[in-house]
């Protein structure tokens, strides 16, 4: 019994001798390896090894850099985007990216009615007292104190009005995020980012529609008018969590322009010498097209666009995306003759028009009055975000030319929104015209303790309110087209 007790004892003895001895090794044993370092392998220099996606066309296969700057030797992010541009479509690049191989085109739009918005500027600036007109939004003045109904113009358009000109990357909507410069219209966007950076010749409407959206020339093309702000009257209700609003509020799908019907896109009328300024740039003009010069066309007339040609006897019209033919019916109708000299084309073809009455816009510091939750769909996620999400910090809104943000929001609401019975007025011509309250615009403002500074200002007299504009909702005119006629046309003309 002794004996079995001490073999045990020496053989756990024995055992702990080797748990301890065995990691250490024995004397004269070779040392472990030392593990060896991994080395970080060496990135490839170039962008598109970190961007293979980007693609581009046959006419612009460049280097990336000969546009956005950067080192393409660099091995690391931060040398190869030592001296990036981020932007080089943006109007402050442009000359120097697109201009060294499109002078011509980027001098002429940087003087056309599309680029500088001159006249939608000077509309509203002279509606609140400007006694001068601008060449472009970009010399609407930065003021740092608001002293006059002018200036608070002058505020609204830089940092609430223009989030849809080309200074600008869009709004934060699926439908409403762009490109800048020549990039907004030429380069495609969709559900909020860069489709392809193939530029486009020919931009289809989907790229029109980032900017001219909302209650605005471009959506009434395809049918659409925007619902009211007030949460009880956006529909549907959606508890799928999918998104309704891609441009920023629902909308109501009304009867699309018979041309959009007929598969006519926006650039089958508006070509790029009427966009982009064309030869008449340097006088401040752009040719425009009108319902006659297609369908009054008459032989020996020159062809109002390079995509009308004579065939069989027939105007033909070639869509520039898909290359279908239309045939452009030409005027029968015995009223076109009789009206044609007294009455717009769109006083009766018009099918609606755009008629929201009462726009009334807040300047605010403190913009968290229960009132507003009602109207927390504003049409600008920037506004939105804040409104819905309040944070520590003051509000702010961005200036959509420099980018620099100063407090306060501009809040947004509305009086009537309706799309029956166009207005019907005399036009400067003496015709009869459609038109729409754009400039029944009420401002007013308040400090950051809730002191009232403007209260309701309005454009007077309130005639002023109401400006002509060409709905494109075009349709049938229908059998009841004089009853849109008679009423509007003045005395002497009434008994013809």
């Amino acid at each position: 019994m002794p004996l079995r007790r001490n073999i045990k004892t020496h053989a756990i003895l024995a055992f702990l001798c080797l748990l301890v001895v065995a990691p250490l090794g024995c004397k004269g044993d070779k040392a472990p390896e030392k593990p060896v370092a991994q080395e970080t392998p060496t990135r490839k220099s170039g962008c598109q090894s970190c961007h293979p996606e980007v693609r581009l066309d046959a006419s612009h296969n460049l280097a990336c850099t000969d546009c956005h700057g950067g080192s393409p030797t660099g091995t690391t992010q931060e040398q190869a985007h030592a001296g990036l541009i981020t932007r080089p479509a943006h109007p402050d690049q442009m000359q120097k990216a697109c201009g060294t191989c499109h002078t011509r085109q980027v001098n002429e739009i940087t003087a056309s009615l599309h680029f500088t918005a001159r006249n939608e500027v000077n509309a509203v600036r002279t509606a609140f007292g400007a006694q001068a007109p601008l060449a472009s939004l970009a010399e609407i003045p930065v003021l740092g104190t608001i002293t006059s109904p002018l200036d608070l113009a002058d505020d609204l358009l830089r940092r609430r009005c223009l989030r849809c000109h080309v200074y600008t990357s869009g709004d934060g909507y699926p439908e409403t995020v762009r490109g800048t410069g020549c990039a907004a219209c030429h380069l495609a966007y969709g559900n909020g980012k860069m489709t392809s950076h193939a530029f486009n010749k020919s931009p289809a409407d989907s790229q029109c529609l980032h900017c001219h959206y909302g209650n605005f020339v471009g959506a009434d093309y395809y049918g659409r008018f925007e619902h009211d702000f007030n949460q009880e009257y956006r529909t549907p209700y959606r508890t799928d969590g999918a998104e309704t609003r891609p441009y920023g509020v629902e909308y109501h799908q009304l009867a699309p322009d018979i041309h959009q019907q007929k598969g006519m896109a926006c650039i089958d009328c508006h070509s790029g010498a009427e966009l982009m300024g064309g030869h008449s740039a340097a006088k401040g003009t752009s040719p425009a097209i009108t319902c006659l010069s297609c369908h009054g066309w008459r032989k020996g007339l020159p062809m109002p666009l390079s995509n009308l040609q004579v065939e069989a006897g027939q105007l033909v019209l070639t869509t520039r995306l898909t290359g279908k033919k239309l045939m452009v019916p030409q005027l029968v109708h015995p009223a076109h003759r009789q009206y044609e000299k007294k009455a717009h084309c769109t006083v009766c073809h018009s099918q609606w028009s755009f008629n929201d009455q009462g726009t009334h816009l807040l300047r605010t510091d403190t913009p968290e009055h229960p009132a507003w939750a009602r109207l927390s769909v504003q049409g600008s996620r920037e506004v939105e975000d804040q409104l819905n999400n309040p944070t520590p910090q003051a509000p702010s809104l961005r200036d959509k030319i420099t980018g620099a943000s100063s407090q306060s929001l501009w809040l947004k609401g509305y009086e009537l929104r309706r799309w029956e019975s166009p207005l019907i007025g005399v036009g400067p011509d003496g015709r009869l015209q459609i038109f729409r309250p754009i400039l029944d615009l009420h401002l007013s403002m308040t400090d950051t303790n809730n002191k009232v500074i403007f209260d309701n200002v309005g454009v007077t007299p309130q005639q002023q309110r109401y400006r002509p504009y060409t709905p494109h909702t075009v349709g049938k005119a229908g059998a009841f087209f004089s009853e849109r006629l008679k009423p509007n046309l003045p005395i002497e003309t009434k008994h013809e």
